[in-house]
């Protein structure tokens, strides 16, 4: 293995190392796979419009999130079933993550590696009392919140899942379910986990339901799966914490639009009240950069996090986060923004921004 240089560089790695249906289970989007290329084409599209002359000696890139501090707006996403990719994923310990619902760590595990502020995806199954049951195992092991995901009412068509006969290897439990015999995945004809979720996760999930999350936790919930204004609005009236703008990796609905591109509606909508996220399709800090300057309040990542684990184990998550923080910090200077409150959308330029007037500058 050269030296990497890049976050893009894990992959190929990644490919090399894992079987098949695990890694085409991790990099492949829904059907056509449209959106999952359209999820890191649409940055190459937004271009920069630096300032130049600014003293940028000092750059300092921390945040607040739901009040907690991080050192960078650079964030972990949920991703299922980590150990696929390195059986160490159950130690790994960073400041801030997300943990999914079908993680093959428990909560209790991942909450026993070190302090860390954590978030706990959730899905929601037919079984109430699961989900209830859950959400009070993450607020007992210090979870700070819970990110709701809204878009898999039903499992998008993954094809590659299909092909492959998608299942959990056999060694390997959903463990935060073990104790209810839903822990693990049957054989299908097509997907193991279209099958699994077909029978498990509630079709009828709705808005009520984000209020009765409400009544059984004092967790802060945030909407997972916003792509539109109309949306937006209606997760703040149902008192959500805030909005992570996701297409789930490009894996349920294809030809919805990147999420860059979804984001400035959404953060529009919003007006300020609650803060918004970005997951998907980030590899590079200019990408970091282009999100914030469309209004998030920081982004997520994925897929890098679970090529490098598998490349590299802890180490190559750690060097990810490294040097997309080494990149965003160079692009902040390159465009005269010495901390996150001075990016603006005037240092970027859209597609959509032609007819849009320029700010007069004064020295």
């Amino acid at each position: 293995m050269g030296e990497i240089t890049n976050v893009m560089e894990y992959e190929a790695i990644a490919k090399e190392k894992l079987p098949k249906m695990v890694f085409d289970y991790y990099a492949s989007g829904a059907e056509d796979q449209w959106t999952l290329q359209e999820n890191r084409n649409a940055f190459s599209r937004i271009l920069f419009r630096p300032r130049i002359l600014i003293d940028v000696s000092k750059i300092d890139m921390s945040t607040t999130v739901l009040g907690f501090k991080i050192s960078m707006p650079i964030m972990i996403a949920p991703t299922a079933m980590q150990k696929m990719a390195h059986p160490e994923a159950s130690t790994l310990c960073f400041n801030f993550q997300t943990l999914s619902s079908w993680s093959t760590s428990s909560v209790e595990e991942v909450a026993s590696t070190g302090p860390g502020i954590r978030f706990f995806q959730l899905y929601v199954y037919k079984d109430r009392n699961v989900v209830a049951q859950l959400v009070r195992r993450a607020e007992r092991a210090g979870f700070k919140a819970i990110a709701l995901t809204v878009d898999t009412p039903r499992l998008g068509r993954r094809e590659a899942d299909i092909k492959n006969r998608f299942t959990l290897p056999p060694f390997l439990t959903l463990k935060n379910f073990q104790g209810l015999d839903l822990g693990k995945m049957d054989e299908a004809n097509d997907s193991g986990l279209a099958a699994y979720v077909a029978g498990q996760i509630d079709r009828s999930l709705s808005w009520k339901d984000v209020k009765w999350l409400q009544t059984i936790t004092k967790l802060p919930i945030l909407v997972k799966g916003v792509l539109t204004a109309e949306d937006a609005r209606i997760a703040v009236q149902a008192g959500a914490a805030g909005i992570i703008v996701s297409n789930h990796g490009a894996r349920q609905l294809d030809y919805v639009p990147a999420t860059i591109m979804a984001l400035e509606e959404v953060v529009k909508a919003t007006q300020g009240r609650i803060p918004v996220f970005l997951d998907g399709g980030v590899r590079r800090g200019t990408d970091v950069f282009k999100a914030l300057a469309l209004g998030a309040s920081g982004i997520f990542i994925g897929r890098p996090v679970v090529y490098s684990l598998a490349a590299e184990g802890e180490k190559g998550v750690r060097r990810v986060l490294e040097m997309l923080r080494e990149e965003f910090e160079l692009a902040m200077a390159l465009s005269g923004c010495r901390s996150l409150k001075e990016i603006t959308r005037d240092h970027i330029v859209t597609e959509w921004d032609a007819s849009l007037p320029r700010p007069v500058p004064r020295l």
